[in-house]
């Protein structure tokens, strides 16, 4: 007896259009959702963000900083109405949203044109932590902010013939305040930086291609990484914070944008140059849906702190889906 053949994919919950530019970045912001009241913020070519209500699917507001210039990063902190946008105009904007403002309060002016993204340290304190691409090309600067004071340069020994930055994760652990880095590069490696120290910890290579894009599970201390290729590798740390790849997953065809992890760890999405959303199973890779709405490259994917995904892409629309539901 034949096996029952899996229920199609779902359809998008929704679909926002109006962005008129293709979509590079998407982000929940998870304060206004505390209010009930969910928002998403997204980032276009044009170097608009607009700002979505998803009770009435329309845009709020458009935030127009980046001079025309492709908004590729979007990020708030986690105290206060403030929004981080980084665009290719070499600008890292800071944006006061609180009592309907939408004006920019202070700028970091970037080294790199690259299409690194920056990464935030932020807990509930008034300082916070901001790695960056940096003047070298192989380098990543840490600001202290908002006084935007300069930490280090992280530059690694030059026979590590490592590349460019090509994305950035900070993070600490919860038994250690000392900040760390993950960064992805442009051999297709994973370098792990303790950042008080100015080292590399450990470094392990991943892929064949640059890597686009990583997430990591701090409570598992896992990760998971994509590249301009066809494999998705996991790795881990361990308790000498040396990187490990744990396993590989092939995919039909190359090029991840972005990966993200659900908040509640249980599944992650790709955004896929192939125009398709693959979720997984997080603790064991089992492909759980390819979802194929999409008529050109994803760019990014995020999910909101209720498990809802959204996906931007070259075709000028973002999909808001409702997957596998949070218990």
């Amino acid at each position: 007896m034949a096996a029952p053949c899996p229920p199609p994919p779902p359809d998008p919950q929704f679909v926002l259009r109006g962005t008129q530019s293709p979509v590079h970045a998407l982000h929940f912001w998870k304060g206004a959702q505390a209010q009930g009241h969910p928002v998403l913020f997204s980032g276009s070519q044009s170097g608009l963000v607009h700002v979505w209500s998803l009770q009435t699917r329309r845009t709020v507001t458009t935030l127009d900083g980046h001079g025309g210039q492709c908004v590729t990063w979007l990020q708030t902190l986690p105290q206060g109405h403030q929004l981080l946008s980084q665009g290719r105009d070499l600008k890292l904007c800071l944006w006061d949203l609180a009592e309907g403002r939408n004006a920019v309060v202070d700028s970091v002016h970037l080294e790199s044109v690259g299409f690194c993204r920056s990464s935030i340290l932020a807990g509930g304190q008034p300082r916070w932590m901001l790695a960056v691409p940096g003047k070298g090309s192989d380098e990543v600067q840490i600001l202290e902010m908002p006084s935007k004071t300069s930490v280090c340069a992280l530059k690694p020994k030059a026979e590590a013939k490592l590349g460019m930055p090509m994305c950035l994760r900070l993070w600490q652990a919860d038994c250690n305040p000392r900040p760390l880095l993950l960064a992805g590069y442009e051999d297709g490696s994973v370098a792990l930086w303790d950042v008080s120290e100015q080292k590399v910890c450990s470094h392990v290579a991943c892929h064949e291609e640059p890597v686009m894009d990583l997430d990591f599970d701090s409570q598992k201390a896992r990760g998971i990484s994509g590249s301009a290729g066809k494999v998705l590798a996991v790795w881990s740390l361990d308790g000498q914070q040396a990187l490990q790849v744990r396993g590989t997953h092939e995919l039909t065809n190359p090029g991840i944008a972005e990966i993200t992890i659900r908040p509640d760890r249980k599944i992650l999405a790709t955004a896929g140059w192939d125009h398709r959303i693959r979720v997984f199973h997080w603790r064991t890779m089992q492909p759980l849906a390819v979802l194929a709405f999409h008529s050109a490259a994803i760019q990014c994917v995020a999910f909101a702190a209720d498990g809802l995904l959204a996906a931007g892409s070259k075709d000028q629309r973002i999909s808001l889906w409702s997957l596998y539901p949070r218990a």
